[in-house]
Parts: C-alpha cells; structure tokens; sequence
C-alpha cells in the first residue's frame, strides 16, 4: 500500500500540498484552517452542504474499497495500508478494524500537536476501515495475473476519484494527513520531507511485519498524484455568484491527498 517508492510517492504526494502551503484557506496554513470543513459547514449555503456530505462519505467509502482491491491484488499496497497489513498479520484482526485502530491512535496524537479534527477526520477514522472490510467480504480472492492486474489498476483509479470526492468536500483532513501538518508545523521541517519520513517509516514497519510490497506501491505512488489532481478539478465545489452550487473548472487549492 517499498522503502525507495515511498520515498517517490512522498515526494509526488506532497507536491501540490507544499507549493499551495500559504494559499488562502489551504489546510497547511496554520491551525484554525485545519477545521475549515467544520466551520465552512455551517455557513455553506443549504444547496452547499449536501452535496458535500454526499461527497465526503461517498469518497471515504471507495477510498476504502479501493484499498481493499489493492490487497486482493496482492501486488502492493499504498503506504498505511502495509503497515495496517502487516500488524493484521500480527494480531489477528482484520485490516479494517487495524486502520480503525490506527486512525484513532493517530488521532490522539493530534492533541499535543494542537491540530483540531473536522468533520471529515472523525469519519475518516471509521468509515475507511468498515469500508475496506465490506469489500474483501464481497470480493473473490484473485489467484491469476490476469484478474490480479486488473483488480490493482481499478483500485489505484478509484483511489484517485475517492481522493477527489473527499477532499473537494472540505470537512477538515484525514488524521494521518493531520499528523502530517502537525509536525510540520511544529518542526519547521518541509512537508515533503515530514511525508517522506512518515511514509518510509510505515512502509518498513508494515513490511518488517509481513505487508505488502510490490509493483503496485510503485504504480501507486507515480499515478496517484494525477489522478487526485484530476479527480480534484472534477469534483471542486464552489459558490457561484448567485450562491448556486457549481463544479469549479480550477484545480483544488491546498489539498492534502490522503492519508
């Protein structure tokens, strides 16, 4: 979900977050817009806010499916979920229930960084993780390349559009994310390099513990970036002048791809 990719895929990943770090409302800016999503909610106009719940939880759900059609390919896994894989292995538990758990402990860590959750961070935590084991539940285990490859290239694509749906919704970041711009912040230290370490850590943590790592962690870590781009200009919403809901045709400012 690889030591050298994820290196890569730091650097891809955190790209468009560094470059639009100090833009108006980019979650990167200081802390009282890590909670955008929570109060932009209640001042967003009610023909806003449902399409914006709806794309929250509809991209949290596919970010979870897609993650769970990367572990039946068997051919890599993004950065987490090596890691959520590996301890799986160790404990037993599914690897929903370890990203729950996960998730929340990450959570916690958010206090003494004084990061504030939105709306989107505290969904985060349960609907990723529920989602990804309603999905191997219904998914058939895949024995041949030639159903495996599929199943790795359908899941990196709706990874991307799950990333486009949800953070486009602006309910606050994932906490993984969180932590992210947390340390950051209280490093002084670029939000490349604090993604690269974060990344590189879990990946030979999850690894070390029997995750995942393959083609599909590079293939990831290349076309993720695009794809979120993309799907981050398709999903966009903005008010328009009359306070209708519009796509925005601009790409996303600020983003964080998840998680």
């Amino acid at each position: 979900m690889r030591q050298a990719t994820t290196t890569t895929g730091g650097h891809l990943l955190s790209t468009c977050a560094e470059s639009s770090e100090h833009s108006a409302g980019s979650p990167l800016s200081g802390n009282s817009t890590l909670s955008e999503g929570s109060a932009d909610s209640v001042h967003s106009g009610s023909g806003r806010l449902p399409r914006r719940l709806v794309q929250l939880y509809a991209g949290l759900a596919l970010y979870g499916a897609s993650s769970a059609l990367l572990v039946e390919s068997g051919l890599g896994l993004e950065p987490w979920n090596v890691l959520h894989q590996g301890l799986a292995e160790l404990t037993g538990l599914t690897i929903g229930v370890v990203s729950i758990i996960v998730g929340a402990a990450v959570l916690l860590l958010w206090i003494p960084l004084r990061q504030r959750p939105g709306l989107g961070t505290v969904s985060n935590v349960f609907v990723v993780g529920i989602a990804m084991d309603g999905t191997l539940a219904l998914v058939p285990e895949a024995h041949t390349l030639a159903v495996r490859i599929p199943l790795l290239v359908a899941g990196i694509v709706l990874n991307g559009v799950a990333t486009g749906l949800y953070i486009s919704a602006r309910f606050g970041p994932g906490p993984r994310d969180g932590l992210m711009t947390g340390l950051h912040r209280r490093t002084g230290r670029s939000i490349r390099l604090v993604r690269t370490v974060l990344e590189v850590a879990v990946v030979a943590t999850g690894f070390a513990l029997g995750g995942t790592v393959g083609i599909g962690t590079v293939l990831y870590a290349v076309a993720i970036g695009p794809l979120a781009q993309l799907f981050l200009r398709v999903f966009a919403v903005r008010t328009a002048p009359d306070g209708s809901t519009v796509v925005a045709a601009g790409q996303r400012e600020g983003a964080i791809l998840p998680r």
